[in-house]
């Protein structure tokens, strides 16, 4: 028998996915909770095998609360209307198990339930594009020097300046800027702050 804990702030939703859960011989829903602290409480004293979790929710939200779980033993299965790339890499930071959207099939939910107590990672398809992107597009990210550079030129900082606010030397600067465009398929320093920007690595 695969324990099951239902988080979701929504009562209309929680009491939905427990009906869906139920009635399958092999699931036990053991709990509730309504927002991430009560999760984590209940986490710790029902010790369910798997936890549906809602993202945005009051008092401590569904990352928060999933940090605080996963060390516990509970699979954490990120359940929520949200697909964004933030969104979704901090749940998969904070250790959740799966990442599924609520408009999933009831199958395809309780497969993914089952899937997640066995240790197997559960991601919308949808989902699995993204993170698939994200990663590729992690090997272009300029470094935390490289956006401090960008920063600075996008604020009209000339190479000497940069270098002195940042205390190395223009050779070092140029050097920054050159792997900056490199990463950015860029050839000048406006297209470097264009694209940087678009991407939101920096301000």
């Amino acid at each position: 028998m695969i324990r099951v804990l239902v988080v979701d702030d929504h009562p209309v939703v929680r009491s939905g996915l427990v009906g869906m859960l139920t009635v399958e011989e092999d699931l036990e829903v053991v709990g509730e909770a309504a927002d991430g602290s009560e999760a984590v409480a209940l986490a710790t004293s029902l010790r369910p095998d798997v936890v549906l979790m809602d993202l945005r929710m009051p008092v401590l939200d569904g990352v928060a609360a999933t940090a605080g779980i996963v060390g516990t033993g509970p699979r954490v299965v990120v359940l929520t209307t949200y697909d964004t790339d933030g969104d979704i890499l901090r749940a998969v930071e904070a250790g959740a198990t799966g990442y599924l959207l609520k408009d999933t099939p009831r199958a395809e939910l309780v497969a993914g339930v089952r899937a997640a107590a066995r240790g197997e990672t559960v991601l919308a398809p949808s989902v699995a594009t993204r993170l698939v992107s994200s990663v590729r597009t992690a090997a272009e990210r300029p470094s935390a020097r490289e956006a401090e550079v960008l920063t600075l030129v996008a604020l009209g900082r000339s190479n000497a300046e940069v270098g002195r606010e940042l205390s190395i030397t223009e050779a070092t600067v140029k050097t920054h800027l050159i792997r900056a465009f490199a990463k950015l398929g860029v050839a000048d320093r406006t297209g470097a702050v264009t694209v940087a920007r678009a991407r939101g690595w920096i301000a």
